[in-house]
């Protein structure tokens, strides 16, 4: 994601997320700390579908936003988003990505548990209409000390 691609996203996130849409300001925002923050679009033919966007403070990951437009939901475009945050994360050198879900999104929760994050935790009444938000998370492998670490090596941190 690019500064340009922020106001059709800030669109797509009004129509998306009607109750609880970012402001405009809030993706420029994010996109102004790049040293925390990673964002991706998915394009179609009629323009970006989708997108996403990682926070990481290490050793925590948290996926800020994923969404996908309806007409393109199905098509594996989800996945793919959130196969390159967790490729991001790790890059990043985090233990866990945390995600915050709606208790009424089975799709969503669907397919983080398809990629093996677990619930460890409600927040009741987190979204503005006063529905629970499921805290999920992904422990990532060979971050634990124990395995591999390979900061050292090309394409780790300066």
């Amino acid at each position: 994601m690019t500064p340009d691609d922020v106001v059709a996203v800030s669109v797509l996130e009004q129509r998306l997320f009607p109750v609880d849409a970012w402001p405009l300001h809030m993706f420029y925002d994010e996109l102004a700390q790049p040293e925390t923050r990673w964002y991706l679009v998915a394009e179609g033919s009629d323009g970006i579908v989708g997108y996403a966007g990682l926070m990481c403070i290490e050793p925590i990951a948290d996926v800020q936003t994923i969404a996908v437009v309806p007409e393109y939901e199905g098509r594996g475009i989800g996945t793919t988003l959130l196969t390159r945050l967790v490729e991001e994360a790790q890059r990043r050198y985090a233990v866990d990505v945390l995600l915050e879900v709606r208790a009424d999104n089975p799709r969503a929760q669907q397919l983080y548990r398809r990629f093996g994050f677990e619930q460890i935790h409600v927040r009741p009444r987190y979204y503005r209409d006063g529905v629970d938000a499921l805290i999920m998370r992904l422990q990532l492998p060979g971050r634990d000390g124990q395995g591999s670490d390979d900061r050292s090596t090309e394409g780790g941190r300066p």
